[in-house]
């Protein structure tokens, strides 16, 4: 019998981790808990504010037809392929906030930038994703500096708009030929500049964990300097 092959999406510097296989080790008891909660950490879900944006990342825009923001590693260049409007084994329409990346050059790996509110975007392969004064937007640079960063805003809808260093959205662009381009030169958050994002569970929660310990922390402290001026 072949050994089933694993589904889940992997990046370049990610640790492989090794599982227990005995039922009653860490990664049995792991699961379980994942069962109880209802959500599995590889699980693409939405996230609710910001700081929840991190790890892997799917960007997808709801546009005629949607589509997500993707690598081309061959040609080195982001694009925006369609996604497809129905499902191919049932021919049923797909919702909108129901699509996820089924490949890896969909994905975008989020982190964030230490004592600022801003993130990088990192490709697969390691190139970061960047916006120049014009709007211009690429991934060709393995370093990160003013231009890779983005500030991520949480819109009425519940969809996020991505500001770069000069104030101005990520948004799309109709071309020539009725084409979409990814530019990043408006001044305001309109349909153009709203994006579906999802992140895998398991980090938005290690997430929030981390972000209530903080808060605790802070607290602590404030609580602490109040006491001593009493």
């Amino acid at each position: 019998m072949s050994e089933k092959k694993s589904m889940k999406l992997k990046f370049k510097g990610e640790k492989s981790h090794k599982k227990r296989q005995d039922g009653e080790g860490s990664t049995s008891k792991k699961r379980k808990r994942e069962d109880d909660e209802g959500e599995h950490e590889t699980d693409w879900v939405r996230p609710q504010q910001p700081t929840h944006i991190i790890g892997p990342t799917f960007l997808y825009h709801a546009s005629d037809p949607p589509v997500c923001i993707a690598f081309d590693s061959t040609r080195t260049r982001v694009h925006l392929p369609s996604l497809p409007r129905t499902d191919p084994e049932t021919s049923e329409s797909i919702p909108l906030l129901s699509y996820e990346p089924k490949d890896v050059n969909h994905v975008w790996v989020v982190t964030h930038v230490a004592g600022t509110e801003t993130i990088n975007l990192r490709t697969p392969d390691g190139k970061f994703l960047s916006s120049d004064k014009v709007g211009l937007v690429t991934a060709g640079r393995e370093a990160r500096g003013p231009q890779e960063e983005w500030t991520a805003y949480v819109t009425e809808d519940g969809t996020i708009a991505l500001q770069n260093v000069y104030g101005n959205y990520l948004g799309i662009d109709e071309v020539a030929g009725g084409g979409l381009a990814l530019r990043a030169d408006s001044e305001t958050i309109g349909f153009q500049e709203k994006w579906w994002v999802k992140v895998q569970y398991g980090h938005m929660k290690k997430a929030g964990e981390e972000e209530r310990k903080r808060k605790e922390i802070i607290e602590g402290m404030t609580t602490i300097d109040e006491a001593g001026t009493k």
